[in-house]
């Protein structure tokens, strides 16, 4: 295995309903017509991947203006960024000991507003961008329509980017170090298999919000789940990943999960 490491950097906190996220979470019944709703918080992160064959950021986070008019206000209702202002990309990454100018190459797992709100800090340079062919064509499609998702902003990722576009179901980016589709929150999510001394790392992404769409199967909640068909068949792929590699499984957005790994792997 090549001497990699795999270091989490920690972007805040969403707070959103558990309704959204675990599909039924909160469902009234005959005998209770209508149960309290739970809010849940959430993290978002992004991980920076040091390789000898490079230093790949994995996402970018919201944009730091999330709750000050960037986020429509519908959606910043139900999923509130509410440190963003705190969690300039630059500055988190400065936190772990990493510059933007040490980033060779970015890993957007999706578009979502979410995940793609620091992709500005690379507009204009020739840092290659990787993004799943039918993420793109579905993000431009939400953004510049009224149709698709609301959970896409233009102005994070219709920017001059040196996108790097990938197509199939694997894609090798370096050594030890491979990307897989997993459809089902949207078109063209990706997670990864990364291989390090003694240990692997297996990123679920948006595949998985939290422990209870990865160990009890629940998918996520309508609003988040594009294709209930292919997110269970992408769940059966990380699944199966899990079997073959004993790795860890890193989710989108369980924060006692995240918490359980530290600052990383081989770090």
């Amino acid at each position: 295995m090549v001497d990699a490491s795999v270091r989490l950097v920690d972007r805040g906190r969403v707070h959103a309903d558990m309704g959204y996220v675990v599909d039924g979470y909160t469902m009234g019944s005959a005998s209770n017509p209508n149960p309290d709703h739970e809010m849940g918080e959430f993290v978002v992160w992004n991980a920076v991947i040091d390789h000898p064959e490079g230093t790949f950021l994995w996402d970018t986070g919201s944009h730091p203006e999330a709750g000050d008019g960037y986020w429509p206000e519908p959606l910043y209702q139900a999923f509130s960024h509410v440190d963003a202002a705190e969690h300039e990309l630059e500055a988190d990454l400065n936190r772990v000991g990493y510059d933007l100018s040490d980033i060779d190459a970015v890993v957007t797992s999706h578009l979502h507003l979410d995940h793609a709100g620091g992709l500005r800090a690379f507009a204009g340079t020739d840092v290659p961008i990787y993004v799943h062919e039918e993420e793109l064509k579905f993000a431009y499609y939400s953004a510049k329509t009224t149709e698709g998702s609301i959970a896409y902003l233009a102005s994070d990722f219709d920017r001059d980017l040196n996108w790097n576009v990938v197509h199939g179901h694997r894609h090798t980016v370096a050594e030890d170090f491979e990307l897989h589709h997993l459809p089902g929150h949207t078109p063209g999510v990706m997670g990864a298999r990364i291989d390090l001394p003694g240990e692997t790392v297996l990123v679920a992404g948006d595949e998985c919000y939290v422990d209870a769409n990865y160990a009890d199967e629940v998918p996520l909640g309508p609003g988040l789940l594009w294709s209930e068909r292919d997110w269970f068949d992408s769940l059966q792929t990380v699944k199966e990943l899990e079997r073959r590699t004993g790795g860890d499984v890193l989710y989108g957005h369980d924060l006692a999960r995240f918490e359980s790994f530290g600052d990383g792997w081989n770090v």
